[in-house]
């Protein structure tokens, strides 16, 4: 008798979803916002004073699972300097044929140069196409970034809610002062004093934001 209800069973699921209400989306005349932590199209970030934050240090190459990015590495030199660091990223490609949109190569990054959009639109009829380089990566003003929370941060990097940012407290540490309490959902971002964010604002996978 088991074994007779078993398909049963299985299309209990089939038979259910039949009789729902079908919702039917005007996609691409209208656009649906994504989940504010959507893992999308990439972006290499820059400093405030326009330098690229990318080192070219290659730990996101070797974080992907997927083996979508290449990049190549240089020296910077006092005529041509691109970052702060000894070396920037002369070639920078992500291969979206590859890419997995995991966001491990993002939470790799030491200088959080590398970003994740909310842009998913990135079908083509090309292969080449679908291979950005960093000349489409990089983005030509530095990224204001804040979290989608009312806290705000004062001028010792203290939270509205008593704790401190995880950088304030280890610095507060090292110079012997008193261990702080870190906010758990902290990665160091920085507030925006409006608390909100822009729909498709680029953002830092595992930050919180």
């Amino acid at each position: 008798m088991a074994s007779f209800l078993d398909p049963v069973k299985g299309f209990g699921v089939t038979f259910t979803t039949m009789f729902k209400k079908v919702t039917t989306e005007q996609y691409p005349e209208e656009v649906k916002a994504t989940a504010p932590r959507y893992h999308g199209r990439h972006v290499l970030n820059r400093h405030p004073d326009g330098l690229e934050k990318c080192i070219g240090c290659e730990l996101c190459a070797w974080a992907c699972p997927a083996d979508a990015i290449q990049v190549v590495g240089a020296e910077n030199t006092p005529e041509a300097r691109f970052s702060p660091g000894e070396r920037y990223a002369q070639i920078y490609q992500i291969n979206y044929l590859r890419c997995i949109f995991c966001g491990l190569c993002v939470e790799a990054c030491p200088t959080e140069a590398l970003l994740m959009t909310t842009e998913y639109e990135l079908s083509s009829d090309s292969r080449e196409a679908l291979i950005y380089t960093k000349d489409q990566l990089i983005v030509d003003q530095p990224i204001v970034r804040h979290w989608e929370t009312r806290r705000e941060v004062g001028s010792e990097g203290r939270l509205d809610d008593g704790t401190i940012g995880s950088r304030a407290a280890a610095d507060s540490a090292s110079s012997g002062g008193t261990p702080a309490r870190v906010h758990p959902d902290d990665k160091a971002i920085i507030l925006n004093p409006s608390g909100k964010r822009s729909p498709n604002e680029p953002r830092r996978t595992g930050d919180g934001s």
